[in-house]
């Protein structure tokens, strides 16, 4: 498996933790204020996404640079 697919789909995954996390986090708010476990849930699944989302954000450039360094000669 290619390493960006799979960072891509770990991305996928990851948001949509964070995506039932937020939900659980307002769901939690209509029965007043929610317990500080389910306030800070949404901080780690969002901080995986930012890495992995900077991650695939700069996999072209790495892939454009590495495309242009001309090839080593033995």
């Amino acid at each position: 498996m290619n390493g960006g697919r799979g960072i891509r789909q770990l991305h996928r995954w990851i948001s949509m933790l964070f995506v039932l996390t937020v939900l659980a986090n307002f769901a939690a708010m209509a029965f007043g204020p929610p317990p500080p476990l389910i306030t800070y849930a949404p901080l780690l699944p969002l901080a995986l996404l930012v890495l992995t989302g900077l991650y695939l954000f700069v996999l072209p450039y790495r892939a454009k640079r590495t495309a242009q360094r001309p090839a080593e000669t033995a």
